[in-house]
């Protein structure tokens, strides 16, 4: 594949404005004038069912215009990029109608609703890049610098051998019982609750950072508020609740251990009753010769142990990730001044674009995101049978059945 060979500026297309809305629109907006793009980018069209309510949003984050129909947007010659982030039931859909279309895709994690999707997805993409088309999918913790430097500090060798990993994604906003029934707690919209929407996080962090694989698991879902208020209106988490209440049909805790590819056992927790805890995402890879950490309630640092120092000079030391070695920090503040969760959304965007510009492959690619929706199915078998061991891929099927 040879370099795009620019023809004007790369014209975005976003579908969907919630709060991955927000988060993306940071992203296309900071990037231009942070980092020193090799192409130009425009935030061309931001599309949603509800025409004022788009409008109001296309105006507030810096899209030039709105749409309402994205079938239509998508058949435009004028647009080269179409960002997803959309409910899960529709990212299949969309996805695939825009790599057909021969537009480049970004689209929010997790990939689907299901590994049929996911497939149908990477197949389209696979399709799509014989013509140039390049698809991402949206795991943007990824791209925190010390989460980049801590995979980068594993491939080095540092910690040696992996041989335990411990990762957690845990929230508290589902532990009142009258928070009304939102998208996010329907399995056709969601397709799973904590499970896809944050394990799926954690499974991706610990496959990125551990250059291994998740081949087989053991886990256990819980959904521990069963009927919330439904909502009067909107989709999101406002509204007033009317009468009445609706099923939650998605788990709302899942707990479940993986074997990695190399072998070392992962524990991993998803839940959204985690009491007192607002976004703690933390991961723990421990190997023969040192261990590393990172929590994202601390997300400029890691913490490592070298088990080579001497006896009396070990424990755990903190590293400030802000140096413009680290990936990403030169382009922004001088060391010791700190980013934040928007800015991977930011760092998104930059290597999105290099990979257009380049003609390379971007990462996550959606196959990887595919490799993430097969972990998930495997959890929901393992779940469904009293949390017995399934190899992740061809017996998820089986055990399902």
């Amino acid at each position: 594949m040879t370099p795009r060979q620019a023809r004007g500026p790369l014209r975005v297309a976003m579908i969907g404005y919630g709060f991955m809305g927000a988060a993306h629109s940071v992203g296309w907006r900071q990037a231009p004038h942070v980092f020193d793009l090799p192409e130009d980018v425009e935030m061309a069209v931001l599309v949603g069912r509800n025409a004022d309510a788009v409008a109001q949003a296309a105006a507030h984050w810096g899209w030039a215009e709105s749409a309402t129909d994205w079938r239509e947007v998508i058949a435009r010659d004028d647009i080269d990029i179409v960002d997803i982030v959309t409910p899960g039931d529709s990212h299949a859909e969309i996805a695939i109608a825009a790599l057909d279309a021969g537009k480049h895709v970004l689209c929010e994690k997790p990939l689907a609703n299901s590994v049929e999707e996911a497939e149908a997805m990477a197949a389209a993409a696979e399709r799509a890049a014989r013509g140039g088309a390049k698809a991402m999918v949206g795991f943007t913790y990824r791209r925190v610098p010390a989460v980049t430097f801590l995979r980068d500090l594993i491939a080095e060798g540092v910690v040696g051998r992996v041989q335990q990993v411990r990762a957690a994604y845990r929230q508290d906003w589902l532990v009142d019982p009258e928070m009304p029934l939102a998208w996010r707690l329907q399995k056709e919209h969601a397709g799973s609750g904590a499970l896809g929407d944050i394990g799926a996080h954690i499974i991706d962090m610990t496959q990125f950072v551990t250059g291994e694989t998740v081949d087989a698991v053991s886990g256990t879902l819980e959904t521990i508020v069963k009927q919330r208020p439904l909502l009067g209106s909107g989709s999101g988490l406002t509204g007033t609740a009317a009468e009445g209440y609706g099923d939650v049909t998605v788990d709302d805790a899942a707990l479940f251990t993986g074997r990695l590819s190399g072998g070392a056992l992962v524990s991993f927790e998803a839940t959204r009753f985690a009491t007192g805890r607002k976004n703690a995402l933390t991961i723990e890879v421990s190997g023969d010769k040192g261990a590393l950490a990172f929590d994202l309630e601390d997300l400029n640092s890691l913490r490592f142990y070298d088990r080579t120092a001497p006896a009396d000079r070990q424990g755990f030391t903190k590293i400030l990730v802000t140096e413009a070695q680290h990936p990403y920090v030169a382009a922004w503040w001088p060391p010791g001044h700190m980013l934040g969760y928007e800015h991977g959304f930011t760092h998104q965007v930059v290597d999105l674009v290099a990979a257009i510009h380049d003609g390379t492959d971007p990462h996550p690619s959606f196959d990887e995101g595919l490799s993430v929706q097969r972990v998930l199915s495997a959890v929901e078998a393992s779940a469904a049978k009293d949390s017995s061991w399934v190899r992740v891929g061809a017996d998820v099927l089986e055990v399902g059945r």
